[in-house]
């Protein structure tokens, strides 16, 4: 009879771990559409179907294997985080486009699943915002209804999407940036728009909420571990609070930092990617802190309104060295 370690083995599968994290996205993706519509279920939809077309092609072309590869559900992950960071009113091709290079070039260039360098729903991301600065930011408004949202979508032609105004609303980040340096405004004046809410945008608090409970519960079930979400809110409160408490006219509160943009989404679901991310416990602190610090310079004095996509880029090129000098010591020995 055979008695080998290890005696106790741990009930997981990347496909186990990924459907936890889809589950973990509900909460966000149900307040998304109780605020501002299912514009946002059409483009997961949309991205998912392009992520397992784009998945199975490219196996079939490496002769790997279709069907195991295909049903692990990691391209469904990336879909899904495409289809939230983007808006959800852009135009149908531009999710098609942008998961395509998510999958092809973020995933499967660099060897497939386990091997990527960067995270590639961020990689793809950068690529469309550079690319597209104005289609990826047309956000939706609360007061859009189902019709006009499928009209924005689609790209049929409709009276009510004429105006661009009328179907879209800046984010708070970007309405933020733009009164402070084009109307030289203060940032009390321009909150006051009705862009923003009780924390950060209006109706978007929510949807952070939601981030925030999915991160939450994917702690307690150790898909991740509590070191960068905890390491990057922290840090990002500290910064964005230095400056806010120095200058408070030109400068807006850690409260409004945490609360908008993609700070939670970031914090739960990006950074903590296990691939692309540091992986041990103190790396994973430096990980986190670099990337909050470059997420707020990039927002304030970058030309992008939100930087968590680019900070995760840098942080991910960053990886080996911090993984590489934050080793822990092999029992019995110290480190150099």
């Amino acid at each position: 009879m055979l008695n080998n370690s290890p005696y106790i083995r741990a009930n997981n599968s990347v496909t186990r771990v990924m459907l936890k994290v889809l589950l973990a996205l509900l909460p966000a993706v149900a307040a998304y559409v109780w605020q501002f519509g299912i514009g946002v279920l059409v483009q997961l939809a949309l991205a998912s179907a392009t992520a397992l077309a784009a998945e199975a092609l490219v196996l079939k072309v490496r002769g790997k294997p279709v069907q195991l590869f295909v049903t692990d559900l990691s391209a469904i992950v990336t879909a899904w985080l495409i289809a939230l960071a983007f808006p959800s009113i852009g135009p149908w091709w531009m999710v098609v486009v942008g998961t395509a290079i998510a999958i092809v070039v973020g995933k499967h260039l660099y060897g497939g699943l386990g091997q990527n360098v960067f995270n590639p729903a961020m990689l793809a991301y950068a690529v469309m915002i550079v690319a597209f600065p104005s289609l990826m930011s047309q956000w939706p408004s609360s007061q859009l209804d189902t019709a006009g949202q499928f009209h924005a979508i689609f790209g049929i032609s409709d009276p009510a999407t004429r105006a661009l105004d009328a179907i879209t609303s800046a984010t708070p980040l970007d309405t933020l940036r733009t009164g402070l340096r084009a109307a030289g405004a203060s940032v009390d004046s321009v909150m006051q728009s009705q862009v923003f809410g009780w924390a950060g945008g209006k109706h978007w608090e929510w949807v952070t909420l939601g981030y925030l409970i999915g991160g939450v519960w994917l702690c307690q079930q150790k898909v991740i571990t509590w070191h960068i979400p905890t390491a990057f809110i922290v840090s990002l409160g500290v910064i964005s609070g230095l400056f806010w408490v120095i200058h408070p006219v030109h400068y807006a509160s850690p409260l409004l930092h945490i609360a908008a943009g993609a700070s939670m989404l970031g914090a739960f679901f990006i950074f903590t990617d296990p691939v692309s991310a540091a992986s041990t416990p103190r790396g994973k602190l430096i990980y986190a802190t670099c990337a909050a610090i470059l997420t707020y310079l990039i927002r304030e004095f970058g030309s992008f309104p939100d930087g968590v996509a680019f900070a995760t880029l840098l942080l991910n090129i960053c990886v080996p060295i911090i993984d590489m000098k934050t080793q822990p010591p092999v029992f019995g020995h110290k480190n150099d």
